[in-house]
């Protein structure tokens, strides 16, 4: 039998969240309209390369990890929320179109007041290249669940007051097609401000892990995460590499056949215990499974 619910925690940095997200649900639209919509996606993707980071990323072997090359991966971003007069980093995320932002459900909560800065490595020091946005509007999946976690659905979908200037520092990364799956062991990058350990020191500069994909029929196994996880979930890591606290709503970040990078997945959950745990790799949501959801979203907004 697999662990139970309680085994598990979303990887979120502040541990103050107790509440239930805000949750605004969609409605069904036309098929014409969802091909119009794919359309834009696909004329923006060409228009500023979605996926083509000026600055090469480091693709070598978040926990044990390494520092970033900085503006490696010019999507990430980070979620901030208002605490008083000051500004907390609390969520990854990413940039896949010029005002939408993809993060984690769980990341997202009433009455908090978020801000989104792009182009940014270093959180301690204003380096020159940060771009900040307020958010518009705030669409968490309506079938996200705090209370399960391992329930999947763990998305939420950010639109900006106005799109940031796309440049060497801030580009958009690509969304994989629908239903795709990466093989078992696909090289694949988690980027964000986690913890580096444990209950470790928070690094200020962006970092970056090497995590293989763990395939479905493997992760699902009962020594590793059972029936905590979900076909709509995609696992990576299970060594000693893995997500941690405060790398929550960031991407999996996967390179394509074509060259570009992927966001194949979304930070969701890992283990309760110790962010490193050995056959419990970080969990993400699989992007690819909610493409519908997605379009819908941003053709309605």
């Amino acid at each position: 039998m697999g662990r139970s619910a309680g085994d598990i925690r979303p990887s979120y940095q502040s541990s103050r969240h107790t509440q239930t997200p805000i949750r605004t649900h969609t409605h069904t639209h036309t098929h014409a309209m969802l091909t119009r919509l794919t359309c834009v996606l696909l004329l923006v993707a060409c228009a500023y390369g979605c996926g083509t980071p000026q600055v090469e990323p480091v693709t070598n072997r978040v926990v044990n990890g390494q520092e970033a090359k900085p503006h490696s991966w010019p999507w990430q971003i980070s979620l901030q929320f208002k605490h008083g007069s000051r500004w907390y980093h609390t969520c990854g995320g990413t940039l896949i179109a010029p005002r939408w932002v993809l993060t984690a459900g769980h990341c997202i909560f009433p009455g908090d007041i978020y801000r989104i800065v792009l182009g940014e490595h270093d959180l301690s020091v204003q380096e020159g290249t940060e771009q900040i946005r307020d958010i518009l509007r705030i669409v968490v999946h309506p079938k996200w669940n705090i209370e399960c976690v391992a329930c999947g659905n763990d998305m939420a979908l950010l639109k900006l007051d106005k799109a940031p200037v796309l440049n060497e520092n801030v580009q958009t990364a690509c969304i994989p097609p629908a239903g795709e799956i990466l093989p078992h062991d696909t090289p694949c990058y988690i980027s964000g401000w986690g913890d580096l350990d444990t209950h470790g020191p928070i690094p200020d500069k962006l970092q970056q892990a090497m995590l293989p994909v763990v395939e479905y029929s493997v992760c699902s196994q009962k020594d590793w995460w059972g029936i905590n996880v979900k076909p709509t979930m995609v696992c990576a890591g299970g060594d000693i590499r893995s997500g941690c606290n405060g790398d929550s709503g960031g991407p999996l970040n996967c390179k394509g056949t074509d060259g570009r990078w992927y966001i194949q997945g979304v930070t969701s959950f890992v283990s309760s215990r110790v962010c490193n745990e050995l056959k419990k790799p970080t969990v993400f949501t699989r992007t690819s499974a909610f493409n519908d959801w997605l379009d819908e979203v941003m053709l309605k907004y």
